[in-house]
């Protein structure tokens, strides 16, 4: 399909849905097998009813269900029972295949439904076991009324799925229909619970960042590694909160990190950099009991074999790794035009389809005790409430807080047990059993120790870990190798899903913070307003459990499990003590992932922070509007977030335009980026030429010195062997090596933490990173200034393999396409349901650690693999003039009219009007369905 470039009228979309049908029918009578029993009918069977009168059994009195133009509905219900039950079927109309896949995901099902191929997938998530956590939340931690609105929902969910064969609710039942006979279950509470430990499992932290470095020991020296993961730097790049002095002071422990990648102190490294060197996080003089290097060489195996099996998680919110984040940030209304606050939000996630996001209000007609909901924004498709939007009082954003709330531990195990300190202990154990779709299933047991399950379990490579690796005498022996275990904070039951309620009720900052304190996985930052007083009010605050770790423990390497000096301590840091703040004196609050506090905070929260630059270029914005008195108006917050600067590109291009070029077609290219002005535009050449400079600046210095594991897959190099097996004739020779890594997942992937890398580089010219070695196709670099001049000719010829000899056809957006894509069948079904469910691409402006954050991976190529996920922009108190906008439409129903029917407006950076007041709701309606006892 052709890359998408206009938006289309509303007047249009109709007459387009028709064509789209048609060419779908035309291409299914095309394909084998497919076009004999799809039709037409087939694709509009599960459209649904969003007009007239509909009976839903349970209701206490009728329900309206109003949507705009683009089919976003607004909920109005007299009970709160009546308010969910409705939500319930309403996303189930919308997006239940979408919600099936879900829970099938988070129960580790999903071979029930799509085969054998996802049975290793299902074990993982077996062995993590999500569900099982959220049946205990359901059990014994939520409190009656959460249940209440989990129980309205699932009964609205299953009242419209009563009677439906699996072809009337969503088309890719049709084609699974296929393969095997698929019967669809009731939907259950805990369905709906376990979705927010994938929400967890995909913003929880540095778990990569510590698999990386351990693997970066097989290449790199403890300098070199250090070089790769710099200091926070505090100097240029604000944190949220600056100089915030918790009640209490806290006590210190766990604190040796303080909080900005540096660390202090004897004994401040991981369990595994102890007993050998500092391996480059800063973190401490090495001291102590620990594997020590050599047994840091020998877990290659299995920490390569573990980092594929986080692969093949699926990554419904996106790829965990630098640069994936959030932006928001709120202003007072001393500096806005309105007088009173606003407040931007939109996440940085994977681009699917349907949307992560499903945007919908639900507002009780008069607030009472019976009925206690007036609230609007977005959610997801199989969970009650709102999660990001504004109620009638207050409106709230969320961005990733990067916690650390993952460890790895290693663990010496034999068939009975583990050790711990110099006993052997028994693992907890179950039987998991996976069925699969067509027939049979695997039995898979799950060993858990007290650092939680043997996530090793899961692979072949893990099971014989360390056979070969040498230990320190410090280390116990390591027979068959060493285990390696998860301990993460959303293995234990918690109480998110009451936070979510309290939330969307909350009427002041107060209330706010209290329904904070119960949002415990993942940890958040959490932006606030109202327009209670004069100005009305800005806050922020950082929920979530926060592991304290024993002194010595950073989280940043994998640590000894045997050692009891390694464990948690059994409690979080106190939520009293996390970072908040109200009016600042400032005027503004923002987050986009940087560090939340300074070096002076006494608790260790991660040793891996985003590295701010989305975040100071939004002060910065921000600054240069309200200095000399200047006001911020609604559109202006929009325009921030289509922010396309690039802050690398104002360090890089001076250099590379002194740089003498002989080659006139390289010179050619070069003169692109005179007077540019380092946006990242779609149809900019010099964005394009840029980047590619930038991506071969960093495959040059940096990606080609790193082991296979960190490399992009099939990316093979001649380096030379560095296995301490083989003999001491052969080693140093050189071998064929080719990269294991997913694109979208490689290192270096160009993030801001690249930025901090390469910046202090630049000024020592003869810095050992410039170096390239001999054996290259192309003459070697000693200087960084042959390197850079190297970077620029590959790029020159890299984009005239891409775009073509012409630079003047040259656009960045050529290169930074989306595709939007199904995330199961979409991926991997057959080419013509793939034409049905997938759509694009689409030319972005924008790029990784812009504000604008369309996020490409340097290692793996330009295309996009995260996106702002939605957009808003709350007007407070004036709440009808508010806007958002949705990456793709409100159904999940390929070819509906609402499939992708805001994309166009999303890739040009325009919102959409956002009503809330009843009044508003009725003058932009364009359905009304009734839903009636």
């Amino acid at each position: 399909m052709p890359a998408n470039t206009t938006v289309s009228s509303p007047k249009k979309k109709g007459r387009r849905a028709r064509l789209l049908v048609i060419a779908l029918v035309l291409a299914l009578v095309a394909g084998v097998g497919y076009g004999a029993y799809w039709s037409v009918s087939t694709v509009r069977a599960p459209f649904p009813q969003t007009t007239g009168t509909l009976e839903l059994a349970g209701l206490s009195g009728p329900v309206d269900v109003k949507r705009d133009s683009y089919g976003v509905p607004q909920i109005y219900a007299s009970t709160d029972a009546d308010l969910f039950r409705a939500q319930g079927y309403v996303q189930a109309q919308d997006r239940f295949w979408e919600m099936d896949v879900r829970r099938h995901m988070t129960a580790g099902r999903l071979s029930e439904m799509l085969g054998k191929d996802m049975v290793d997938t299902d074990a993982f998530l077996r062995t993590l076991g999500w569900h099982r956590v959220a049946q205990e939340e359901y059990d014994k931690v939520l409190s009656d009324e959460t249940k209440k609105n989990l129980q309205a929902y699932t009964e609205g969910v299953n009242a419209y799925l009563k009677d439906k064969a699996p072809r009337d609710v969503s088309v890719e039942y049709s084609a699974l229909a296929f393969s095997h006979d698929y019967e669809i279950e009731p939907w259950t509470p805990v369905d709906s619970i376990a979705w927010m430990k994938a929400m967890a499992w995909d913003l929880r932290g540095n778990m990569q960042d510590e698999i990386d470095r351990s693997l970066m020991t097989s290449r790199l020296d403890a300098q070199q590694i250090k070089d790769l993961y710099p200091a926070y730097p505090f100097a240029t790049h604000r944190p949220i909160v600056e100089g915030f002095k918790p009640r209490g002071d806290g006590d210190g422990e766990g604190d040796e990190g303080n909080g900005d990648g540096t660390g202090q102190g004897e004994g401040a490294g991981s369990g595994l950099q102890n007993g050998a060197q500092d391996t480059g996080t800063g973190q401490g003089t090495g001291s102590g009991t620990g594997t020590g290097q050599a047994a840091q060489s020998g877990l290659q195996t299995q920490l390569a074999a573990l980092s594929k099996a986080l692969d093949s998680v699926p990554a419904l919110l996106g790829p965990n790794g630098d640069g994936i984040g959030s932006n928001s940030w709120v202003v007072s209304g001393k500096h806005t035009t309105t007088g009173k606050p606003l407040l931007a939000n939109d996440p940085h996630l994977a681009p699917q389809l349907p949307s992560v996001w499903y945007q919908m209000g639900l507002h009780c007609r008069a607030v009472s005790d019976k009925c206690r909901y007036d609230v609007a924004g977005y959610t997801f498709a199989g969970m009650p409430g709102v999660i990001i939007g504004h109620n009638q009082d207050i409106a709230w954003g969320f961005t990733n807080l990067g916690a650390d709330v993952t460890d790895l531990y290693l663990q010496k195990v034999t068939d009975r047990g583990y050790l711990r300190g110099t006993k052997e202990v028994p693992f907890e154990t179950r039987d998991e059993v996976i069925k699969i779709a067509g027939g049979g299933s695997r039995t898979i047991t799950v060993r858990t120790t007290n650092n939680g399950p043997l996530i090793s379990d899961r692979s072949d490579e893990l099971e014989k870990v360390g056979e070969k690796a040498p230990v320190t005498n410090l280390a116990p022996d390591r027979g068959d190798g060493y285990a390696v275990s998860l301990r993460w904070t959303a293995l234990k039951p918690g109480k998110s899903m009451d936070a979510v309620f309290k939330l969307n009720r909350a009427r002041d900052f107060k209330e706010f913070r209290a329904a904070a304190r119960d949002f415990e996985v993942p940890a958040q930052n959490l932006v606030y307003a109202d327009a209670k007083g004069a100005q009305g009010n800005i806050g922020y605050q950082a929920p979530g459990k926060v592991p304290v770790r024993a002194k010595g423990h950073d989280g940043t390497l994998p640590a000894p499990g045997w050692d009891p000096k390694y464990d948690w301590k059994d409690e979080f840091v106190p939520f009293d003590e996390l970072p908040y703040e109200e009016n600042p004196e400032r005027g503004y609050i923002v987050t986009a992932n940087q560090a939340v506090v300074d070096d002076a905070y006494p608790h260790h929260l991660t040793a891996d922070w985003g590295y701010g630059s989305r975040s100071q270029r939004i002060n910065d914005l921000i600054e240069s509007k309200i200095k000399d008195g200047g006001k911020i108006s609604t559109d202006d917050m929009r325009t921030m977030q289509m922010d396309n600067s690039s802050e690398i590109a104002k360090v890089l291009t001076p250099l590379l335009l002194k740089i003498d070029v002989s080659d006139p077609y390289v010179r050619e290219a070069q003169k692109l980026l005179e007077g540019w002005d380092y946006t990242q535009e779609a149809d900019s050449a010099a964005a394009a030429y840029f980047n590619a400079v930038w991506r071969n600046v960093l495959k040059l210095a940096f990606g080609d010195k790193l082991p296979k594991e960190l490399r992009v897959k099939g990316e093979c190099l001649s380096v030379p062997n560095v296995d301490p097996n083989v003999p001491d004739d052969q080693r140093g020779r050189l071998v064929r090596e080719c990269g294991q890594r997913e694109a979208d997942k490689a290192q270096p992937d160009g993030g801001d933490r690249w930025y901090e890398v390469v910046r202090p580089l630049l000024k020592d010219e003869d810095n050992a990173w410039w170096h390239t070695p001999e054996n290259r196709l192309d003459e070697a670099t000693q200087t960084r200034d042959q390197l850079l001049a190297r970077a620029m000719k590959d790029a020159r010829w890299e984009l005239t393999a891409q775009l073509g000899k012409d630079v003047s056809t040259w656009s960045w957006g050529r290169l930074h396409q989306l595709n939007l894509r199904n995330q199961t069948l979409g991926t991997g079904g057959p080419d013509v349901v793939k034409f049905l469910l997938n759509r694009g691409p689409w030319n972005l402006s924008g790029g990784e650690a812009a504000v604008n954050a369309t996020g490409w991976n340097a290692a793996g190529g330009y295309g996009v693999v995260w996106v702002p996920s939605m957009r808003m922009v709350v007007n407070v108190g004036d709440w009808d003039r508010s806007r958002w906008i949705n990456l793709t439409g409100a159904s999940g129903h390929a070819y509906h009219p609402h499939y992708t029917d805001q994309t166009d407006l999303w890739a040009k950076g325009e919102l959409l009007a956002w009503p809330f007041s009843a009044r508003a709701v009725d003058a932009a309606k364009a359905d009304h369905l009734v839903l009636k006892p």
